[in-house]
């Protein structure tokens, strides 16, 4: 039996200690074994996940530990590309949260020192472990819905006006790093097409930050529209709209969270098919499929050059909005 994967985490993030921690520590092949904080207080809340978890003061400390095979970083989005290096610098396999990168060709020299090391290096976009969404992958590559010819989605929330960092520009903030890798990256991954054209694209901005977008897109073989906003009431969803039917998954992107994972299949002259997913925890999904890339080398789902096509799908649409205010 091989060995555990020891996994040392970046920085005590409250996402990650509602979230990934707990994944780690349920996902099989896997330990959580450190954490890098200096905040007692808040490695407290880890320590009782995993009681015999190492505290390290600074991130330089637990990349140095001899101990840890991989680290997850839950950094400021700022923060992601200087950290996944040095932690692939330092020997660790890295999991690094979205957006890994604030423009397409800062995953350039991730890529580079991916393939240099040798390590496993991601960006954790979980979805794409979650049966839901590959078995819409399936029937839409499959041709359930027959010729696909619109995809429509929508995802918001509704964040306080605080000093959350995703209300911030200086720390990568706004809605489009947050979640807009959702919702284009979702249609990628489901159809295997990517956007040849942005057409239409509308962005509102507050204090330098992009809180809701409105985006118009052109693919291959069919049309794509998407809102992302949060500044509105929460609200997921995606559909695929075929000749022959169409597939609407009805809580994509937080499944278990917003809502049970569902997938809706309607075709004419069919009942309504419906799949359903209680109790699945993608994140503990993701682990594992990491935990089996780093030990066997089994091919990742979400691979550097899949984040780096949706980056560079939001690069567009920023430029298509008219850039950035200065």
């Amino acid at each position: 039996m091989q060995e555990p994967i020891r996994w040392g985490i970046l920085g005590a993030a409250n996402f990650a200690r509602k979230h990934m921690a707990p994944a780690i520590h349920l996902a099989a092949g896997a330990e959580l074994a450190a954490l890098a904080t200096s905040s007692p207080a808040k490695a407290a809340a880890f320590q009782d996940l995993a009681p015999r978890l190492r505290v390290h003061d600074s991130y330089e400390a637990l990349l140095a530990d001899p101990a840890i095979e991989a680290v997850y970083i839950p950094l400021p989005n700022h923060l992601h590309v200087e950290w996944t290096l040095r932690a692939l610098d330092a020997g660790k396999h890295v999991l690094v949260e979205k957006p890994l990168a604030m423009q397409a060709a800062q995953f350039d020299a991730v890529i580079a020192k991916r393939d240099a090391t040798g390590l496993v290096a991601a960006e954790a976009y979980m979805i794409v472990h979650h049966p839901q969404f590959q078995r819409a992958r399936e029937l839409v590559q499959g041709g359930a819905i027959g010729r696909l010819g619109y995809v429509d989605t929508a995802f918001s929330f509704d964040l306080p006006r605080n000093d959350n960092i995703r209300n911030r520009p200086e720390t990568g903030g706004g809605a489009l790093g947050d979640i807009g890798v959702y919702i284009l990256g979702a249609a990628r991954f489901v159809t295997g097409a990517e956007p040849q054209a942005i057409t239409h694209a509308e962005i509102d901005w507050e204090g330098g930050v992009d809180v809701t977008a409105r985006i118009t897109a052109r693919f291959p073989a069919f049309s794509y529209q998407a809102m992302i906003s949060m500044r509105l009431a929460q609200r997921q969803q995606i559909t695929f709209h075929g000749d022959k039917g169409v597939l609407r998954l009805t809580c994509p992107f937080n499944a278990g969270v917003y809502d049970q994972a569902e997938l809706w299949l309607d075709r004419p002259d069919h009942p309504r098919q419906i799949e359903r997913w209680p109790g699945v925890n993608q994140y503990v999904l993701q682990v594992e499929a990491f935990g089996r890339s780093v030990r066997t080398g089994t091919p990742y789902a979400c691979p550097l050059e899949f984040s780096r096509g949706t980056q560079a799908a939001i690069d567009a649409v920023i430029a298509k909005a008219g850039g950035r205010p200065t």
